[in-house]
């Protein structure tokens, strides 16, 4: 043996860093997702696996006017030939060109269960049976074995498939597409095929078009399940630049069910919206109380179409369910359009224009390559008719040569080599006009081996007279077809009539009435438009707690009642805030942290006066302890706020003033109102809206307030300061309202004569008994009466109530106007009472107003104004609240003017006395007190 070692064979070793292989491996198949997988093709609006599932389907012979064949067979086909992915997602592609939900103009036929709107999964394919439909056979197949389109091989090389279908429609508009590629998607709406042939003509007729033009004949989608389009905003921007969001919606209806209940019929739903899954998100919303009013639902659709009815209970209205319906529920979606697609091999982004001109490209090309293919076709026809007339015409000689062979192919031979007189058939020979193959100048032509061969197999009854008047009938409409192909591709323009033409044909044949309506206003109407406009009591806790309740659930009362229950409050917890407002008042929020937030009314949680409400937090993107401090009702006309100004008033007695347009434009992350003093422990108080010729009261808990214009204070421009100092304060005391109040000048003598004349009056109507005022006829001889009736008409109110419940009503000209910036003056006497109280609320009131008292054990009272005595400036008042031992008045509330007498025992909106009797101590009838009750 020899001691050789043997060698190693040489391998071709190259150093690849891990980053290199990883970066080409990764592009390599995310373009081969993209190009082969995930994105359709502009021109026949396919993926390959579609284009295949049809092609396969074409091929087998499972075409609409044949039997229908196993989904199987199909699928089996389709990944045995052309597909090597999962049978599963071949069937699903398939299923779906069969649902009349998901595809606009339908392509397969299917005969079994192929799943619903509901979601349900389609039968197994073993089960399910299907065929082409006829718009995909004669309008996406026709002409493809006219060399139309490109073959390649299939992954194997054992066979071709096309690379494109010649579609005849611009199937990528009308049936959309959808797919999720490798860094990027597509999500392309359906079209109306009537409305997308009619925007080709445009383009055809005028290339310059602009899009805004073309979409006058494609106004927008046409979804197959129906629906309303809101706005044409979202499509405009879909159709100039490829992207944008169109808001669609169900269709419902609002029938009488009785007499007194209205129920919502929902006919149609947004495109792709699964109607079990939405009826199941309806459920749910009206389980956690997102929508209110609805008694039951149920779905009580058929074969004969969609109905899904939701019955309100009787005091709802449909509208407004309706609206929250569309708010919370997938009855109204958004469909984002991202037309992505496939150009030249190419991912690209094209809008409508962009689409539609490749599409007509590239059925010119389509048409120009069938018109080559058929015009080769014909005059290869027209060659050996040519030959056949030519032997006809020479019979006998022709007859005698073939006699006379040996053989076939010396009978071939000598056909072609003999030169035959062309006689009648010259004329022929020349329209058809062969390269190469003209008559001779001795009129004679020979005879090429296609033709020989074509003689040489001529049956005998050609030779009769009738099948030689065909062969001439036959030559002679060959003739006139080659002279079209011609035409055809010559002109640009008579190419363009046969593609006019057959898309006619398309749309005459298939197109349909546009399923989906676009109301071009809905989406520019608000939806609070539809929200009933009633008054709300705005309630918030001091624990972060808001709710809204119709005004109406509160009677009046007489002031010394013991009022109702207002909330169920906790231990630690109890109402802070009241507001009265419309349902579509727009709230600015202050928080502790100095920021501003905007809510309308109607979108806070409705409750009862029981109910606790719901957490700010929840509503509003609030810190971890931070809180809402005060709230303000802003004017529902907008173009009001530029002429207003709004004031900060904070506890440690600063204030501040800004337009109110500072805070028109709030984002729902809030917007900074105020910086406050930190260090100071200030927090903010009150919130109003002013103009230049009011004043400012600000009152304090101890029993001080000021007055000064509001001219006093520099609108400031910024809204981070602190402000300026309204009030100077004294120890442990600190700001608890601030009010507005209209300006007037009067001098010192002239309001203590006033003053003097209305308590006089007062006396005289009965309205207080005094011994200390004097009558009206010994202070009317101190006054000019014109005078006095104009400073009556123009004389205000201010409510001050304190904390133990006692309050009264004071002129405001007992507050005399100072500078900002001082001590003030006295506003009410705390030293007379029982135990140590403060000042809870000072502002001004009207007499017809009415009044809602809230103490921190949750009860509620509401009494009129024009109950509460008007006394002094200093004076103490009377009991408004009869409160227990350890509660406090924590907030008073100004309803506004009363509209109509409630009777006090027996109310709409309450029980009567007898039925009030048997209630807890809580809800106990109201006591009334006649006299007014002084304080200590």
């Amino acid at each position: 043996m020899s001691d050789q070692i043997p060698q190693r064979p040489a391998f071709d070793i190259t150093p690849v860093t891990i980053e290199d292989e990883m970066k080409r491996s990764y592009l390599d198949y995310a373009m081969s997702v993209i190009v082969a997988r995930a994105l359709p093709d502009v021109r026949d609006g396919l993926k390959p696996v579609h284009r295949r599932i049809l092609y396969v389907m074409k091929e087998g012979g499972f075409d609409w006017n044949r039997p229908y064949r196993k989904s199987a067979r199909i699928v089996g086909d389709v990944m045995g030939k052309y597909h090597p992915h999962g049978d599963s997602a071949i069937y699903d592609a398939m299923v779906r060109m069969a649902q009349p939900w998901s595809m606009r103009q339908l392509l397969v036929d299917g005969q079994g269960n192929f799943g619903s709107v509901d979601g349900d999964r389609p039968a197994a394919m073993r089960y399910t049976e299907a065929k082409l439909q006829r718009v995909a056979s004669e309008a996406l197949l026709e002409d493809m074995d006219k060399e139309t389109v490109d073959f390649a091989p299939n992954y194997d090389e054992s066979t071709s498939e096309p690379t494109v279908l010649p579609a005849r429609f611009p199937n990528l508009l009308v049936n959309g597409a959808g797919g999720i590629a490798v860094g990027m998607a597509t999500n392309i709406p359906p079209h109306n095929l009537g409305e997308v042939i009619d925007g080709c003509f445009a383009y055809i007729d005028d290339p310059d078009i602009s899009v805004d033009r073309l979409m006058e004949f494609i106004p927008g989608p046409d979804f197959p399940t129906g629906g309303i389009i809101l706005g044409r905003a979202g499509i405009r921007d879909a159709f100039h630049t490829g992207r944008g969001s169109v808001v669609t919606r169900g269709k419902a209806e609002i029938e009488l069910r009785d007499r007194d209940r209205e129920s919502i019929v929902i006919t149609e739903i947004p495109y792709q919206v699964n109607k079990a899954r939405m009826i199941e998100q309806i459920a749910q919303a009206v389980r956690a109380g997102t929508i209110e009013g609805v008694a039951e639902l149920r779905d009580e659709s058929d074969r004969h179409g969609m109905r899904v009815v939701v019955d309100l209970k009787r005091d709802a209205m449909g509208d407004v369910v309706l609206n929250q319906l569309y708010r919370f529920t997938q009855l109204q979606t958004s469909f984002g359009v991202n037309m992505l697609a496939l150009n030249g091999g190419r991912p690209e982004l094209m809008g409508l224009k962009d689409i539609v001109a490749a599409f007509v490209a590239f059925r010119e090309e389509v048409i120009t390559r069938r018109t080559m293919y058929e015009l080769r076709k014909a005059r290869e026809r027209a060659h050996i008719q040519l030959g056949l007339a030519v032997a006809v015409a020479n019979i006998d000689p022709v007859i005698a040569l073939i006699r006379a062979a040996a053989d076939p192919e010396t009978a071939r031979q000598e056909l072609m080599a003999r030169d035959w007189p062309a006689a009648q058939v010259g004329p022929l020979i020349a329209l058809v006009d062969e390269p190469g193959r003209a008559v001779s100048d001795e009129g004679t032509y020979r005879l090429s081996e296609i033709q020989a061969k074509a003689i040489l197999e001529l049956r005998l009854q050609k030779l009769t007279g009738l099948e030689r008047e065909k062969i001439a009938e036959e030559l002679q409409g060959l003739i006139e077809q080659i002279k079209e192909y011609l035409a055809i591709l010559e002109s640009r323009e008579k190419l363009l009539e046969v593609l006019r033409a057959e898309l006619q044909d398309i749309k005459d044949r298939y197109a349909d009435p546009r399923r989906t309506e676009i109301d071009e206003h809905a989406f520019d109407q608000d939806d609070e438009s539809l929200i009933q406009r009633a008054e709300m009591v705005v309630t918030i806790t001091h624990g972060g707690y808001i709710k809204r309740v119709p005004l109406s659930t509160y009677r009046a009362q007489r002031r010394g009642g013991k009022g109702r229950s207002g909330m169920a409050t906790r231990d630690d917890d109890f109402v802070a805030q009241v507001q009265v407002c419309s349902t579509h008042s727009p709230l600015l929020f202050f928080t502790s942290r100095g920021m501003a937030y905007k809510m309308k009314v109607w979108r806070l949680p409705v409750g009862t006066p029981q109910a606790r409400g719901k957490a700010l937090v929840n509503l509003l993107p609030l810190e971890k302890g931070e809180a809402v401090t005060t709230c303000l009702a802003l004017p529902e006309d907008e173009t009001l706020w530029d002429e207003m100004s709004v004031l900060f008033a904070t506890s440690t007695g600063t204030i501040r003033r800004n337009k109110l347009s500072d805070f028109s434009n709030i984002r729902s992350n809030g917007k900074i109102a105020m910086k406050l003093d930190e260090e100071g422990g200030g927090y903010l108080v009150s919130v109003k809206l002013c103009e230049d010729n009011e004043d400012v009261l600000l009152a304090t808990a101890k029993g001080k307030a000021i007055r000064f214009h509001v001219t006093d204070l520099r609108v400031f421009t910024g809204r981070s300061s602190t402000g300026v100092r309204g009030i100077k304060l004294g120890k442990d005391d600190e700001v608890i309202s601030m009010s507005i109040l209209a300006s007037n000048a009067i001098e010192m003598e002239e309001r203590t004569a006033y003053l003097r004349y209305a308590a006089a009056k007062r006396r005289a109507d009965g309205i207080e008994d005094d011994s200390d005022t004097p009558s009206v006829d010994e202070v009317s001889v101190e006054l000019d009466a014109d005078r006095m009736a104009e400073l009556e008409q123009a004389e205000q109110f201010v409510l001050s109530v304190a904390a133990d419940g006692f309050g009264k009503r004071t002129s405001a000209y007992e507050y005399r106007v100072t500078k900002r910036g001082g001590q003030g003056i006295g506003n009410l006497d705390l030293s007379r009472g029982k135990k140590q109280t403060t000042v809870v609320a000072a502002f001004p009131v009207e007499p017809d107003d009415q009044l809602m008292l809230v103490t921190d054990g949750g009860k509620l009272i509401r009494m009129p104004v024009e109950g509460i005595r008007i006394a002094g400036r200093t004076t103490r008042g009377v009991t408004l609240f009869r409160i227990g031992e350890d509660e406090r008045v924590v907030s008073v509330a100004r309803l506004g003017e009363s509209g109509e007498e409630e009777d006090e025992d027996e109310t709409e909106d309450g029980p009567s006395l007898e039925e009030r009797s048997s209630e807890s101590e809580e809800l106990a009838p109201e006591i009334d007190v006649d006299e007014p009750e002084q304080g200590d």
